[in-house]
């Protein structure tokens, strides 16, 4: 009787492991035959909104294989989306419209991700409005971005010129300029968020002298959000996979959904933190002033369209020598 109850185990035991065997390779399988998705990454909001789905591709729960690829500034990243080494990027918005007019229409801008989120940050308590920053040093980053687009423009439209009235000192890295606040080399900056929070948080003697959004949107009278940042997609890529994209871009919007709900701070937080994008206790402070939204169509045309036609007013160089035409926009939506 043992000898029949040892082998009768032995057979479900074999079966059990033939059955693991066969499941690991059906999983791995699975995996193989999801669409492999190129997608750089921006560390700041961008980042921040993709925190969800980077996770659930680090655990293959996503639609697609996603290689992400983390870089601190555009320039990193832009030779490559000219080359179409990246599928989908995450970019300034007038950078979209530079891709689109260099690339002759190969890349186009799928989504709005970021709104306004620049602020001059100062340890000076002089300084109170953009009047206060004549004759003073400013640091920067962002050179030929949106940073740099954006403060000039209203510095201009408040009567003052940069090199003249106002001196910018301009670094590579977001990061250095904290740096610079934090340790009190610098007295007067201009950052994004989460940047700002990761400032106050270290020098008890910085403040927001300016919030350039608000200030944005005197200058336009509403009739233009300030638009920082995007989601772009090669042509080639969307032609070629459809419903890679299609999957990319609800999962994009669902990740953007819950990091921005109040109710998971804590956890986007965590995740954002595990991303390597910043330490979860800054990203839980700065979260709800990051203006992290998920804007596509219709939507993302307004806002978009009315933000470029500014600075193509202001210097037709900023959005690549034109403003674009309706062609730069992947018009498909995530529902």
């Amino acid at each position: 009787m043992r000898k029949i109850v040892s082998a009768v185990l032995a057979v479900i035991l074999a079966i059990s492991v033939l059955a693991g065997c066969t499941g690991t390779k059906n999983e791995s399988k699975a995996q193989a035959d999801k669409t492999v998705v190129k997608v750089a990454v921006l560390k700041g909001p961008t980042g921040m909104g993709m925190a969800k789905l980077i996770d659930e591709d680090a655990s293959e729960k996503a639609a697609n294989n996603y290689e992400f690829t983390m870089a601190a500034s555009p320039d990193e990243i832009l030779a490559s989306i000219i080359k179409g080494e990246f599928d989908i990027a995450a970019v300034p918005t007038n950078v979209a419209s530079i891709l689109y007019n260099k690339t002759e229409g190969k890349v186009q801008m799928a989504a709005v991700n970021t709104l306004g989120v620049l602020y001059v940050v100062t340890t000076d308590d002089s300084v109170k409005s953009v009047a206060d920053l004549k004759g003073r040093t400013v640091y920067s980053s962002g050179q030929g971005a949106i940073p740099e687009i954006a403060f000039n423009y209203i510095l201009e439209k408040n009567g003052l010129t940069v090199g003249t009235d106002v001196m910018v000192e301009y670094k590579s890295e977001h990061s250095e300029i904290a740096a610079l606040l934090a340790s009190g080399e610098a007295q007067v900056a201009v950052l994004p968020q989460p940047f700002v929070t990761s400032v106050l948080m270290q020098n008890d003697k910085a403040k927001v002298a300016v919030d350039l959004t608000a200030e944005w949107d005197k200058l336009t009278n509403g009739e233009s959000n300030m638009s920082m940042g995007c989601i772009v997609v090669q042509k080639a890529f969307v032609e070629a996979h459809p419903e890679a994209m299609a999957d990319f871009l609800k999962e994009y919007k669902a990740s953007v959904e819950y990091i921005t709900k109040a109710e998971n701070l804590a956890d986007a937080a965590a995740l954002i933190e595990k991303a390597d994008i910043i330490k979860a206790a800054v990203a839980q402070k700065a979260l709800p002033a990051c203006n992290i939204v998920y804007l596509d169509g219709d939507e993302m045309i307004k806002i978009a369209g009315g933000f470029l036609q500014v600075l193509a007013d202001a210097n037709p160089a900023l959005v690549g020598g034109k403003l674009p035409d309706e062609g730069l926009y992947y018009k498909s939506s995530a529902k």
